[in-house]
């Protein structure tokens, strides 16, 4: 069974409609929108601050998600897709993003619509990510502008792909 616990009584909204692996832990004042779906080990802490998620967001293994106290929110938009332990923290994800493995995304940054974050890039507080582009590196940097055939070749194939997976855990 996942954790899934109230905080200071707020409890996880999660609907019928998501998919939430046996061992992921989703805490306090988290709100998912349909069809998510969050994956074995991953951690969603909304125990100091607010979490909102968009429809088919997929959270992949060892993630977490988690806010600052009184500080940061954490705000994810529709068709997003957080790889394998990466670190979403406090910021704001629009649509259509893919964050890659091991990324960290931190306080107050902005990832626009249509943005690659590249496995490993530390986003760095307050750092805005341009719209149509891809960031790597530590610090994250813009290394190039997307293609409207990797935007739909990456980001939209790997969010379609996860409701598939979810769909065989069903």
């Amino acid at each position: 069974m996942p954790i899934i616990l109230p905080v200071k009584g707020i409890t996880p909204t999660i609907p019928t409609s998501c998919f939430i692996a046996p061992n992921a832990t989703i805490v306090g004042d988290v709100s998912m929108g349909e069809e998510c779906s969050i994956w074995f080990n991953a951690v969603i802490r909304g125990d100091v601050n607010s979490i909102r998620m968009g429809n088919k967001v997929n959270v992949q293994d060892g993630a977490c998600i988690h806010c600052t106290y009184q500080k940061s929110k954490t705000i994810i938009g529709d068709h997003v897709s957080i790889g394998h332990h990466a670190v979403v923290h406090g910021c704001t994800l629009h649509d259509d993003v893919l964050i890659g493995m091991g990324a960290i995304i931190m306080d107050h940054a902005v990832v626009e619509s249509n943005t690659i974050i590249a496995a490993g890039a530390v986003v760095l507080e307050n750092m805005v990510c341009e719209s149509g582009s891809i960031y790597a590196g530590v610090p994250a940097k813009k290394v190039k502008d997307i293609s409207q055939e990797l935007i739909q070749n990456e980001i939209h194939r790997i969010a379609q792909n996860y409701l598939m997976y979810s769909s065989w855990f069903k």
